[in-house]
């Protein structure tokens, strides 16, 4: 299912920032969602984008019988050979108010536990998109949560909104040496049942997650929600045969399988095509060769076991030679 949405409003403030708000275009209250969901924007092909995409982004406002859904999107460099990341970045920094975009309706993969009795809430640069959600809703709630987030001086998001909405349960860090110091003490202090929740880039979620474990914290009450896998390299080629078509689909060295799939006919569910949703699961059969994944929603187990993958990022590894 997809909605139509207008731009109504556009907000460039913080540099390299775009904050977009999105109505119906007839004005009517739009669904409400969890906290911590994102919006899926249809991302036409053009300039850098090779072809139509769908890229998620974090909603920012409130989240109960909302008139308006509001995201902010960091404007990316493109991916190596003209990915969909940084060109769907790029598009959105092109929209107007009054411009129609098509979204699959919100979904959430990062919501709160709600049997907690605390959340801590750490974000660095645009990560600090989804925990906003969260803390709306916590102060709404009259929940226990506290929340960190460090940026570069100037480039922080929603800065002034956090202030207004958290007052002092919200710290602002300019660096990271402040900010592992402050998680040390922190994550050392907290009452029993509170949970963990970090977005961010790759290395500081590294960092807070590693920090966390260091202290004794279980997996169970860490949360995180990545952006989606790095830039990749192009993979080496390799063929696919698939259930109910005779044809060898060779896939390319830098064409991901969804791609050639889609290329060849074939419908596949996806939304982010980053590794991230989980929307692209193919079965492989028993027998195949081994998989390379390379996608953020399988779990050790699972990837272990050989029986699926990710194709909008997962390949197959190629036989070797002789």
């Amino acid at each position: 299912a997809r909605i139509d949405l207008v731009v109504t409003a556009v907000d460039d403030a913080v540099p390299g920032i775009r904050s977009l708000t999105l109505g119906s275009p007839d004005g009517a209250r739009l669904a409400s969602f969890t906290p911590g969901s994102h919006l899926v924007l249809d991302v036409p092909a053009g300039e850098g984008r090779p072809r139509r995409a769908a890229n998620a982004y974090s909603l920012t406002g409130e989240s109960v019988d909302p008139r308006h859904y509001t995201i902010s999107v960091l404007r990316c460099a493109p991916v190596a050979e003209g990915g969909s990341a940084g060109g769907g970045s790029a598009w959105v920094h092109g929209l107007a108010v009054g411009d129609r975009v098509t979204a699959t309706p919100p979904r959430s993969a990062f919501a709160p536990v709600h049997l907690a009795t605390r959340h801590l809430l750490v974000g660095a640069g645009i990560g600090i998109t989804p925990l906003l959600s969260h803390l709306r809703s916590h102060v709404r709630w009259g929940r226990e949560a506290e929340l960190v987030y460090l940026f570069r001086d100037g480039h922080g998001a929603h800065v002034d909104e956090l202030k207004e909405l958290g007052g002092d349960r919200v710290t602002f860090l300019a660096d990271r040496a402040g900010l592992v110091e402050d998680l040390a003490v922190r994550l050392a202090d907290q009452p029993l049942g509170t949970h963990l929740y970090t977005c961010g880039p790759a290395g500081f979620m590294d960092a807070v997650v590693g920090l966390a474990t260091e202290l004794g914290w279980p997996s169970s009450r860490v949360h995180l929600e990545p952006f989606g896998v790095a830039a990749l390299d192009p993979g080496d080629p390799f063929s696919v045969r698939v259930a109910g078509d005779d044809r060898v689909l060779d896939v390319p060295a830098g064409t991901s399988l969804l791609e050639a799939l889609e290329d060849a006919g074939h419908v596949v569910p996806n939304l982010c095509r980053q590794g991230v949703c989980g929307e692209c699961r193919v079965d492989v059969a028993p027998g195949s060769s081994p998989v390379l994944h390379r996608d953020l929603f399988l779990d050790e187990e699972t990837k272990g076991a050989g029986g699926c993958l990710m194709a909008c990022v997962s390949r197959a590894v190629p036989a070797a030679d002789g």
